[in-house]
């Protein structure tokens, strides 16, 4: 529904209210779902009129449209039960626990067999929780008071809790003014007209005999005004003089009307005549239910309608009260890339690019066939060294698994030119889709490693566009094409889903997410957008797109406003923004050529600009402002549509040029960027490393445990700068390079090391009294607070809040975040009674929607609701204590509880009931990591032992030693974490850091500490896009690593981020943030925290090390025992 549309929906309540049809305003304001009056819902709270006050909610919301709705839901059918049981009614009280109360046994079976036992109390009272509870009304009054807080709350509210401000009468002077105005456009109009219907439109009928004189004839300096229309009724006086007004205003809003209709948007206006209500005839919303927000949408703070449409499932997360919305920053033009900084010859037409989402200055490209040639090249670009890294041309990989229509098609060499190319989000793998049926995954390792991972005949006839997504943490494929399908495949190229619906090729898709709802937008080549959630239960959207032809959709970067380019077939080009909770058109944007003879390209930027490429040259638009801000023409050489792609900083634009090349146009930090890597690339291919500082390879014996199958392992170990080889490693004392030699060859690479605090940016979180040592850390999954569990068992929680130093409300070290308790003052407290805490081994694992936090202290695992801080549950009780906890990652009821006496039980929580116990180990569990991807539990122990178990089964599949290094003895605790590709694993020892290959179950790459890193390591953890490992030391140093090759990439000095006077301080414990990669948090041995970034000028920790530095001869893969 339009803007328009909805304002008379306002209009048509205040006239409803004020001719006092009060039953047809409150259904109204609930089948509208504009506006809620707060007024009318207590008055039906206060009366225990609980039949209507849902009804009246429906409108408005569902039980299961997100936490909010669901609290509001519980606390109304909990007074209405209360009730019951309070006059004694026990019939009608178990008819409401069973009809309205047992859904949300779902969610919390404990708490619904709590209220269950109330039935059995001859006194409700009786209950400890419930003692206070006094007589009827003020209960109600109480929960009112409650239900407001949560109204005000919840998103799906926002913006409806207020009736905008009108003068009396609005819609009667309307009226009046429209009657005026068409008497003003009468050919004779007379002096007194009859008004005597509305339904059509009023002309004042002409006179006998001779035509009268017209007014509308005479000279505009002797035009007079006709005499104003008697009023509709004694609420509308006409007002004086409105003539005129009304008649600018109606064309206004003809103009307003007929702009919308040349942009094509869904809405499809009427013809705008004088006596005409602009009303929209065929505009299609997102969703079904609910109608949506009233008013322009603010899309940083209101993605709700989104949400609540395609929502798949309820969901228990923490009630947070919302935060004032905060204005964007100016816009200046110097944050646009204008200039040429370099131009490149690709040799063939580039028809698809894509930066490196993590490497600014690596760009993918690919090109079509020459005529006549049978071979799509892809190729990798370094574009400060101005170097093609690699070139792939199109091959098929395995004949025998292609359909034999692309058999067929590949016999008769039919030229395989590339559609599209992309860059998983964590920048490991490569998708590549082809013109004929088939898409190719490459698996990208370092600058020079690209290697064949997945090969997918995937869509009959062209793929037309491919994007990776991570549903469910997942890494997937989402690919569209000519047979109108959408599917979905994951890493290994296994299909998960097909989506139909479409009745033309698709065209485009752009997968998202909001919140923790993931869900895929598609386009076709007949105009149709559909949206898609990951199940089979079809499309939730169907609207049509501007232009009605084929059309791209994109997010900006934060992901909170929605933008699509296409063009008609006509040849008209159509850049609009959304409104996502109505799926109407929100804004326009002006400034294109006519009938062009092609498809444009768009891309957006840094929250605030959008590019496309007409009319050889690119042009820039501010995303509030329709207008075009700027345009460049990158010095010429640009074809009539060029093809472009930002990076992610937004400093660098990629553009392609008539000759078969591309441009690369950066603003001034762009320059800077482009001029640091080129110096570093020059030097690195000027001076070659000396190879016996740079690598070496270490095969270890085997180590058996007696009892336990393993798998001897060899590993390549990383002793690249800043370590050396070690005789301790090899055996042998390594060569040692001469002093001249090293004179004559400088190192190109230097290591990066913070050693003062203005180096880094960093934060210490708030004390709060207590001086116990840190020992487990935790991020909370929205990225908005941290967790830290104490030596002594009670865990605390800091939350940063949204304000204007921290628009986002995401945990950052330029903002100190606040000690979060409840109101009630609790404490999060282990269970520590008759616990020895220096013998016991505090753990901690949080639910994905940071509802719940399940941790232990020696004692009895305790599940902690976030909000209350109340203990919801204990379980688990010792001998033997916990010693490690882990979720299983599809179902929160499922826990994989790690024991002292090296055992794992797998815990259902919901029936109170262990489901397996796994032996494998032979000493205490320290860490437990589940595979998805791989259908796997990794379990590691203080037996440096690793374990792989299958999740449905829960059998063993095999073992395998970390190999010690010699000298050393495999003591203290091994953790392990997947990387967020599901298929590698972090092993962490105070020993060293491995990576793991799960699918192989097989250790593949390794580092041990020395020189300026000696000290045993504490604690180590991925970021969290895995490109980095981020390491603590005893000695207090942290290591931020290449992930991929371990190779070190920074070392950050004790003295840059711990106070000088106290001295034996040391990080304990390490987490990485959950959506920024260069943010970490330290727990130290004094009980502080810690939160630690690179400053806003480098942006990130060192330099990913050259190659020479860190490559490893091949690890040779000896036998493995199952």
């Amino acid at each position: 529904m339009s803007s328009l549309s909805r304002e008379l929906v306002f209009l048509i309540l205040q006239f409803l209210d004020e001719e006092k049809f009060k039953e047809s305003v409150h259904r109204l304001e609930k089948e509208s779902g504009f506006f809620f009056n707060t007024k009318y819902f207590d008055e039906k709270v206060l009366a225990g009129e609980w039949d209507e006050v849902e009804k009246y909610l429906s409108g408005f919301t569902k039980l299961d449209d997100n936490r909010y709705s669901m609290k509001i839901f519980f606390e109304i059918r909990k007074q209405k039960y209360l009730e019951a049981l309070d006059k004694q009614d026990k019939a009608k009280a178990v008819e409401i626990l069973v009809q309205d109360l047992r859904v949300f046994s779902t969610f919390n079976e404990e708490l619904y067999k709590e209220i269950t036992q109330l039935l059995t109390l001859h006194n409700f009272r009786e209950n400890e929780q419930l003692s206070k509870y006094g007589d009827t009304k003020t209960a109600r009054t109480i929960m009112l008071g409650e239900l407001k807080k949560l109204i005000e709350a919840n998103p799906l509210f926002r913006d409806k809790l207020t009736f905008p401000t009108l003068r009396s009468s609005r819609l009667r002077t309307l009226i009046n003014q429209s009657l005026n105005w068409q008497h003003q456009l009468c050919k004779n109009p007379r002096p007194n007209p009859d008004i005597k219907t509305l339904f059509t439109d009023h002309t004042c009928a002409v006179p006998n005999g001779p035509l009268a004189p017209s007014q509308l004839n005479q000279p505009i300096t002797t035009l007079t005004k006709p005499t104003a229309f008697p009023s509709l009724g004694a609420h509308a006086p006409f007002p004086p003089g409105a003539a005129v007004a009304a008649a600018a205003n109606a064309g206004a809003l003809a103009s307003w009307m007929a702009a919308a209709a040349s942009g094509a948007s869904t809405v499809q206006a009427a013809v705008v005549t004088p006596a005409s209500i602009p009303m929209p005839q065929n505009q299609v919303s997102i969703l079904k239910r609910p109608p949506a927000t009233p008013g322009v949408v603010d899309y940083q703070n209101q993605d709700h309608e989104l949400m609540k449409r395609l929502r798949p499932a309820p969901s228990v997360e923490e009630v947070t009260y919302p935060a004032p919305r905060q204005h964007a920053p100016p816009v200046s033009l110097e944050d646009l890339p204008l200039k040429a900084a370099l131009a490149l010859h690709q040799g063939s037409t580039v028809t698809s690019m894509e930066f490196h989402p993590m490497q600014n200055t690596l760009l993918l490209g690919m090109v079509l066939p020459p005529v006549g040639s049978a071979t799509g090249e892809i190729a990798l670009w370094e574009l400060a060294a101005r170097e093609k890294l690699v070139s792939r041309p199109f091959k098929i990989w395995d004949m025998a698994n292609c359909s034999p229509p692309l058999q067929a098609l590949i016999a008769k060499e039919t030229p395989m030119s590339v559609i599209r190319v992309a860059w998983s989000p964590d920048g490991n793998f490569i998708g590549v889709a082809y013109a004929k049926h088939l898409i190719h995954l490459y698996a990208f390792s370092g600058p020079n490693e690209l290697r064949q991972h997945a090969e997918v005949d995937a869509h009959v006839g062209a793929v037309n566009d491919l994007a990776f997504a991570n549903p469910n943490r997942q890494l997937c494929v989402v690919t569209c094409g000519d047979d109108q399908l959408i599917k979905v495949w994951d890493a290994s190229g296994r299909k998960h889903f097909t989506f139909e619906g479409h009745e033309a090729p698709v065209y485009s898709i752009c997968p998202h997410h909001k919140e923790n709802i993931q869900f895929i937008f598609s386009t076709a080549i007949d105009g149709k957008i559909k949206a898609w959630l990951y199940d089979n239960m079809g499309s939730r959207v169907d609207y049509d797109a501007p232009g009605k032809w084929c059309t791209t959709m994109l997010y900006s970067a934060d992901g909170t406003r929605l933008f699509s380019c296409g063009t008609s077939k006509d040849g008209d080009v159509f850049l609009v923004e959304w409104n996502e909770s109505e799926g109407s058109i929100k804004r326009t944007y002006l400034g294109f050529q006519k009938k062009l003879a092609g498809m444009v390209q768009f891309d957006t930027s840094k929250n605030h600009f959008l590019a496309v490429g007409e009319d050889a040259q690119i042009k820039f638009w501010d995303m509030d402002n329709i207008n075009v801000l700027t345009s460049t023409d990158a010095e010429g050489g640009l074809p009539a549509l060029p093809r472009l792609r930002f990076n992610r900083e937004g400093n660098l634009l990629a553009v392609t040029t008539a000759d078969n090349g591309f441009k690369i146009l950066a603003n001034q930090a762009g320059f800077r960027s482009l001029r640091a890597m080129e110096t570093s690339a020059f030097e690195r291919m000027r001076t070659p490393a000396d190879s016996s500082l740079t690598k070496a390879a270490v095969t270890f014996p085997n180590f058996v445990v007696p009892g336990a199958p393993v798998a001897s392992v060899s590993c390549k170990v990383e002793l690249g700068s800043p370590v050396r080889p070690s005789p301790m490693l090899n055996g042998v004392d390594p060569p040692k390079p001469r002093v001249d030699d090293l004179a004559d060859n400088p190192r190109p690479w230097q290591l990066a090391e913070i050693l003062d605090p203005a180096q880094c940016r960093q934060a210490t979180l708030p004390d709060t009294g207590s001086s116990t040592k840190v020992v487990r850390l935790l991020y909370t999954n929205s990225g908005a607070g941290i967790l830290a569990l104490g030596f002594n068992g009670i865990q605390r929680l800091w939350k940063w809040v949204r304000n204007e130093q921290n628009p986002s409300g995401k945990a950052t070290a330029a903002a100190v975040p606040q000690h979060w308790q409840p109101n009630s003052g609790l404490l999060m407290t282990n269970d520590v009674s008759g616990v020895n805490l220096e013998e016991a081994n505090p753990c901690i694992a949080l639910s994905k929607n940071d509802s719940y936090v399940m941790s232990a202290a020696g004692g009895k695992v305790s599940l902690f609701n976030m909000m209350t801080f109340k203990v919801m549950t204990t379980f688990m009780p010792p001998p033997p204590p916990s010693s490690f906890l882990a979720f299983h990652p599809q179902d929160n009821n499922i826990i994989a509880v790690g024991m002292e006496d090296s055992t794992i039980h797998i815990y259902n929580v919901r029936v109170d009931e262990v489901k397996s116990k796994l032996k494998g180990h032979l000493k205490r569990i320290t860490g437990l990591a589940f595979s998805t991807t791989l259908s796997i539990l990794v379990s590691s122990a203080a037996d440096a032992l690793i374990c792989f178990w299958s999740i449905d089964t829960w059998e063993k599949r095999k073992s395998v030693v970390i190999p010690m290094p010699a000298g050393k003895v495999a003591v203290g605790d091994t953790r392990v974490q997947f990387h967020v590709d599901q298929i590698r694993i972090l092993a962490v020892h105070e020993t060293q850091l491995a990576i793991l290959d799960a699918s192989k179950m097989e250790c593949i790459r390794q580092w041990i500490p020395q020189d300026s890193l000696s000290s045993h390591i504490t604690s180590a953890v991925y970021a969290c896009n895995s490109q980095l490992i981020y390491a603590t030391f005893r000695d207090g140093n942290i290591g931020v690593f290449d992930a991929d090759t371990l190779g070190l990439r920074c070392r950050i000095s004790p003295s840059a981020y711990l106070p000088q006077v106290n001295q034996g301080l040391s990080p304990l414990v390490v987490a990485a943030h959950p959506q920024e990669p260069n943010q970490f948090a330290v727990g130290l041995n004094d009980g502080s925290v810690k939160v630690i970034e690179p400053t806003e000028a480098e942006g990130k920790w060192g330099m990913v090390p050259p190659s020479e530095a860190i490559n490893t001869s091949p690890s040779t893969t000896s036998n493995q025992t199952p």
